[in-house]
């Protein structure tokens, strides 16, 4: 099979040859019957679907020689059981390859949506600015399946006159729908975010576009009813950090060794849910010292589950691993815990963003991407 495909254990690869081993020995002990032909028909089809063409093929004629082998032991040469057993060998192994090529096609047509398909979630969610002003910039987008690299999970930092805004938000659902809400909630937030004079104001900036929305199509947001997201302006020159939780998976602060939860005191009322008449909970106001990094998720990480059904708490699970000094350095570590504690796939996407106030100042003009921030990703 062609790389282009699912990658299986590397254990998976030794099937088709314990096979012919089995079928062989089993032939050997019972040659009259050939009972052990089904399993070198199997070690050929399953060459075909785990491996490559040329193991595939060279599957096929070791499967057509063991067979001739017996068949001369067995003096079936020239008989017309000898016969319809090789032409049952040549088969089976003309089998295997078309197998290949079936599963090799469709696996070449996967790579071509996939490529679409993160070609457009690096247009809709592009990678941050590593550097903005002396903050410095991680983020990483985690999709639960491999082959969906577009979900419902968006992060954004974006320079302004009145800080730096930052936005992590999580839309209830998956599919085209919740990405359709996120492509809202991402231009609605870099308009808003440069005019709107505080998080409250640029919070029914968000409100009133996902409500259009709803109003103008069908899409989820309108059956499930919110978004939750987390809202943060950091003032330019200030060891301050303001946020407004509308819902969302409060964020985390690491100051060295130390790990606390900024728990607001009022959590506030997802987006898209103003039909209830209940107004937005104010800003929170939080320390944010030099060396600091904060830390914010969505609900992939809280809600990941480990094999027992418990959720992972990255409050317990990031406790003491520091200091950090880059905040690609505190994502890697988390991403790579939260892969150890569920062992498999996520029920859900995961998105991270990560942002450390450093003591050197800016490296650049402020708001002006240095590159790619090292170790984002936006694969799963």
């Amino acid at each position: 099979m062609d790389p282009l495909v699912t990658r299986w254990p590397r254990y998976v690869s030794f099937a088709p040859a314990a096979l012919i081993v089995c079928g062989t020995v089993w032939n050997a002990l019972s040659p009259r019957e050939y009972w052990g032909d089904p399993m070198l028909a199997a070690a050929v089809v399953l060459a075909g679907a785990l491996l490559s063409l040329r193991h595939t093929i060279l599957t096929g004629v070791a499967v057509v020689l063991i067979e001739l082998a017996l068949a001369v032991k067995d003096g079936y040469v020239g008989h017309i059981v000898g016969t319809l057993t090789l032409a049952n060998a040549v088969f089976t192994a003309l089998v295997g390859i078309g197998v290949n090529r079936v599963i090799a096609r469709h696996g070449r047509r996967l790579e071509v949506v996939r490529s679409v398909a993160e070609a457009a979630q690096r247009a809709l969610l592009p990678v941050p600015p590593a550097r903005v002003g002396p903050l410095a910039v991680a983020a990483v987008y985690k999709a639960a399946q491999i082959e969906a690299l577009i979900g419902g999970d968006a992060y954004a930092v974006h320079d302004t006159p009145y800080g730096t805004r930052l936005m992590i938000a999580d839309v209830r659902g998956k599919g085209l729908g919740a990405v359709s809400v996120v492509s809202v909630l991402l231009g609605t937030f870099r308009e808003a975010a440069e005019r709107a004079p505080e998080l409250t104001v640029l919070a029914e900036h968000l409100e009133r576009a996902l409500v259009r929305e709803a109003a103008r199509s069908e899409h989820l947001i309108q059956m499930e009813g919110f978004v939750t997201a987390l809202l943060g302006e950091i003032p330019a020159g200030a060891d301050r950090v303001s946020l407004l939780n509308c819902g969302h998976p409060s964020p985390y602060l690491l100051a060295g060794r130390a790990l606390s939860t900024l728990e607001p005191h009022e959590p506030g009322l997802p987006l898209g849910m103003s039909v209830l008449g209940v107004p937005q909970a104010a800003p929170q106001t939080w320390p944010f010292p030099v060396e600091a990094t904060l830390l914010l998720v969505t609900d992939g990480v809280t809600e990941a589950r480990d094999r027992t059904g418990n959720f992972y708490d990255p409050a317990s699970r990031l406790s003491g691993r520091g200091p950090f000094q880059r905040p690609e350095e505190l994502i890697g570590t988390l991403v790579s815990d939260v892969e150890h504690w569920t062992g498999g796939p996520r029920d859900d996407d995961m998105a991270v963003l990560a942002i450390t106030r450093c003591a050197d100042g800016p490296a650049g003009p402020q708001g002006d991407p240095e590159g790619d921030t090292p170790g984002s990703d936006h694969k799963g």
